[in-house]
């Protein structure tokens, strides 16, 4: 960091060095290193007693979003595919050094009974299930539609909606009053790019989606919100196979730089707290000041 007062200079500027990698994408290989809060996240009790599950809580936003959950008392099951252990032990090691518990599930969500399964393996092992974080996704440079082929075009579906439905259908059940959905949309769902053109139709579905279920769960006393990041520096980015774009990601913003996943943890945190208690079916931008 330089100056954490000011929010265009608060974080790493500029670009980002040429780099590859292989999905789904390693924090110990992304750099630089993003910032999940480790050093900067301070907990306030906001949701002391809660028992969270997060998809793609190994690295990234959900990473950011389980320290936090961590720090204010809740405690976690996070979900990630097998090739992410090490990242996945890693924020396991930060939730219980905030003294919560941490549940490692891996496993491809493209599994309609993996899904249903972390659903359980959470309520057995936390005693319960008050947020979840629908934030596992999966993206891919395209280089045109003519080019996009059925079997990647299923991966990104699957990924990203399939097995939104598939989670939040099994974990309805077990939520309460004052439990909360929280889904990761994006600033693709409103702005799309031609090379994002299937990720991009996904993010904007999950807008439909959290809007309806938070009409279909509101008498319930469910709240069902999401937030839509713009472009954040997390190890899906070098993995997205267009490096020729690392060198200006997120200097399109007006606060001219990526965000960084520790910038999103707040945000999750308010919208899972009592603090939200009358929002259900909105949409939180957190895009560096691109319109939503």
């Amino acid at each position: 960091m330089t100056d954490v007062q000011n929010p265009v200079t608060s974080y790493h500027t500029g670009g980002f060095p040429l780099q590859q990698q292989d999905q789904p994408g390693l924090t110990t290989a992304t750099v630089p290193r993003p910032d999940h809060g480790e050093d900067t996240y301070v907990g306030t009790g906001k949701l002391v007693g809660k028992r969270a599950l997060i998809t793609g809580g190994d690295s990234g936003i959900g990473r950011a979003v389980a320290i936090a959950f961590a720090r204010e008392g809740a405690d976690v099951a996070i979900s990630y595919l097998p090739e992410e252990q090490e990242d996945a032990e890693d924020t396991a090691s930060l939730v219980r050094a905030a003294g919560r518990t941490a549940v490692l599930l891996a496993g491809d969500i493209r599994n309609e009974q993996h899904c249903i399964d972390i659903v359980e393996h959470t309520t057995a092992q936390l005693g319960g299930l008050d947020v979840l974080v629908l934030n596992a996704a999966y993206q891919e440079n395209r280089n045109g539609l003519e080019t996009l082929s059925t079997k990647e075009f299923d991966r990104v579906f699957k990924t990203n909606l399939y097995a939104t439905l598939w989670i939040a259908r099994a974990a309805i059940p077990h939520l309460n009053a004052g439990s909360s959905i929280i889904t990761t949309t994006s600033i693709q769902a409103s702005s799309p790019s031609p090379e994002l053109i299937d990720y991009a139709m996904t993010k904007a579905a999950l807008v439909a989606f959290t809007q309806a279920l938070a009409q279909q769960l509101g008498s319930t006393g469910v709240r069902v919100n999401a937030v839509a990041p713009g472009p954040i520096w997390t190890p899906l980015i070098p993995a997205t196979s267009w490096p020729e774009k690392l060198p200006t990601f997120g200097q399109d913003t007006p606060l001219g730089r990526a965000g960084q996943p520790a910038e999103l943890a707040s945000a999750y945190v308010y919208l899972a707290s009592t603090d939200s208690s009358y929002t259900s079916g909105a949409v939180l931008p957190v895009t560096g000041g691109r319109a939503f």
